[in-house]
Formats: structure tokens, sequence, C-alpha cells
């Protein structure tokens, strides 16, 4: 008897879901590292993406950001749904705190804005962003500790070892770069670097959890 093809919808919502996990890294570095190359005062070697929500074209860093969070907040929803429920949870937090940064804007920093000598006391909106930072780069660094027990369990050793070292990575490379202040941006950019990278990478392992949306029905 022939076989009839059903549609799981569940399954192909899953899948879009993490299919954004692999998108948000990529948009927001290109965008980033556009904006960076074409804003007059910008160092890589001092600087951090986010001052770029600063200045006159401050709003599109600020869309980037947000957008960008969004991304990864559906990517973690699409974890969560496919089993992995605490690295889910947390890569949500994350995306909801770039969100949250995204409205506060950061204060400025020695060179930027241009003519700029930094700020000499912190500002609301800077704490704010700083803080909601520090929430979303835990949250992200422990989902990728959780994502290596995860592939453990599976069986998976070598990929569960690189979750973990991707986790300590963000970890100690958002909080020494912070400590660090201005010296520091080099860790900063290695936690958003590497965690992003390790996102595409989760999100794709975890696309393969999900069944594939057609599926047959005798």
């Amino acid at each position: 008897m022939a076989q009839e093809m059903e549609f799981d919808r569940a399954a192909a919502v899953t899948r879009s879901m993490l299919g954004w996990g692999v998108v948000a890294g990529p948009f927001y570095l290109v965008i980033g590292l556009v904006l960076a190359l074409t804003r007059e005062g910008f160092d890589f070697s001092r600087h951090p993406l986010s001052v770029l929500m600063l200045g006159d074209g401050g709003w599109m860093q600020i869309t980037n950001l947000a957008l960008s969070g969004l991304m990864v907040f559906v990517a973690g929803v699409g974890m969560v749904r496919a089993g992995a429920r605490g690295t889910g949870i947390a890569v949500g937090i994350y995306g909801v705190a770039m969100v949250a940064s995204a409205i506060f804007p950061p204060d400025p920093m020695p060179g930027f804005p241009p003519g700029q000598d930094g700020a000499t006391t912190p500002g609301i909106s800077g704490i704010l962003h700083l803080a909601f930072g520090a929430i979303g780069f835990i949250a992200f660094g422990v989902g990728a500790l959780l994502l290596g027990g995860w592939l453990a369990r599976h069986g998976e050793r070598g990929r569960a070892v690189w979750s973990r070292v991707a986790g300590v990575v963000i970890l100690v490379g958002f909080v020494g770069g912070v400590a660090l202040g201005p010296a520091g941006v080099g860790g900063i950019w290695l936690a958003v670097v590497v965690g992003f990278t390790w996102l595409l990478l989760a999100s794709i392992r975890l696309y393969r959890e999900v069944p594939h949306p057609d599926v047959a029905r005798r």
C-alpha cells in the first residue's frame, strides 16, 4: 500500500526557530562591522560594538542589537522545543537581555563619539546597559555549559568539550573585558564572536534532533 505524507507543523515551526540561531550571529556581526568601519572615531582596539549606539547614526546599531536579540530569543524557544530545555532558556534570556540593552545606550568612551573623553561618572542608562549585558553574557555562557552536559549524555564527547570550552570563554571574556575597562575590549570581542559561533553550531546540532516535518503515514 502506498504511503501518504502528512505535515508535522510543530516540527516545521521548531526547525524554523532554530534557523534564526544560525542567522543571528552573522547578521549582528556583519552589520556591526560595516557600521564600525564607516563611523568616524571607532577604534576596534578600544571600543566594543555597543558604543555605535551613540551619536549620529546610533539608531542603526540600536536596531541591529534589538533585531539580533529577537532572533536569539526565538532560537532559544526553538532549543527548548528541540529538547535542550536548560540551554534554550539560557539563550532566551540572552536574547531578552540584548533587546533590553538596545533600549539603554552605554556611556560614551574615550574617542567615541568623536571628541568625547568618556563619561566621568556612570549614567543610569550606561549602568542598565552594562547590567543587562552582564545578565545576558552570563546566561549565554551557562547555556553553552548546559549544552555540553546535554551532548555528553548523548555520547557526543567531542562536541560536549567544545561547548563547555565555549561557555568558559564567553564568561571569562566578558567578565575580564568589563573588569579591565578599555584595555579589556578584546575580551568582549572574543566573548561575542565565540558566543555567536557557538550559537550557530548549537542551532545546527539541535536542528537535527527535530523530525522532518514531512512524515509518512500508512
